[in-house]
């Protein structure tokens, strides 16, 4: 199925970092972090989508303990978001991260078609994850951005804008030519109100419907796909956002 969007040529894809282009460590870390909290089996990854992902670490934690019914969750966030860190550092430390591969298809994509990029991520691990990618030619995988807007300090995080509105504007670039390729709704969401528009991304084993791919759906993507293939990098030139067609790269 294609999906059009008027609005005129893209100029840069800004695109989030833990899962949309690595299949990074955060949900695990805190999942596991939740010993002493609340039962870690109750976090599922539809919760994850639902109330972390995407958000800043502080932001995260709150939301999940109150999700997850923890009496006094505003007071127990900050040593829950220790906890969550540290399981996160130490699994970063061992490399249990990987790359989706579609994703590094879909950058090489982008690049060869002579669109900016800019990596915008809230998590403070992101552009470290990045660097331990090879990318070939004694790069790393951040080497292929533009722009590193990936853990910074910011005064809101999503789905308030200003991590893409920033990204935006150290690209150079209006943020109505910028795309945001998300995995999150709060990231979709920061998208629409930045005034961007958006690709949702939902992998294969999250896509029935009334799932992820339908909260990104919600939250305003104009376009949702399984895989970052399916995007049609010749469309953007034109402001269009549509799915390959047949024999289409």
């Amino acid at each position: 199925m294609a999906a059009q969007s008027p609005g005129g040529p893209f100029g840069a894809v800004i695109l989030d970092i833990d899962g949309v282009v690595l299949d990074s460590p955060h949900e695990v870390a805190w999942r596991a972090a939740l010993d002493g909290f609340a039962d870690p089996g109750r976090f599922t990854p539809a919760m994850y989508q639902a109330h972390v992902a995407g958000k800043p670490r502080m932001a995260g934690a709150r939301a999940a303990l109150a999700a997850l019914g923890v009496a006094d969750a505003a007071a127990r966030a900050e040593a829950y978001a220790v906890a969550k860190q540290a399981r996160l550092e130490a699994l970063i430390e061992a490399e249990r991260f990987t790359t989706f591969p579609d994703a590094v298809r879909f950058i090489g994509r982008l690049r060869a078609a002579g669109l900016r990029l800019a990596a915008a991520s809230s998590s403070k691990n992101a552009a470290g994850m990045l660097r331990r990618v090879a990318a070939g030619e004694g790069r790393s995988l951040l080497d292929l951005f533009d722009v590193d807007a990936c853990g910074r300090d910011l005064h809101r995080g999503k789905p308030d804008p200003e991590i893409f509105l920033l990204a935006a504007a150290e690209l150079g670039m209006a943020p109505a030519r910028c795309l945001v390729v998300e995995d999150a709704p709060a990231g979709i969401e920061a998208a629409v109100a930045g005034g961007m528009r958006s690709v949702g991304v939902a992998r294969s084993d999250r896509v029935a419907e009334g799932g992820e791919a339908a909260l990104l759906r919600e939250a305003g993507a104009r376009l949702v796909v399984a895989s970052l293939d399916e995007v049609s990098v010749a469309a953007l030139a034109a402001g269009c956002l549509r799915q390959c067609g047949e024999g289409e790269v």
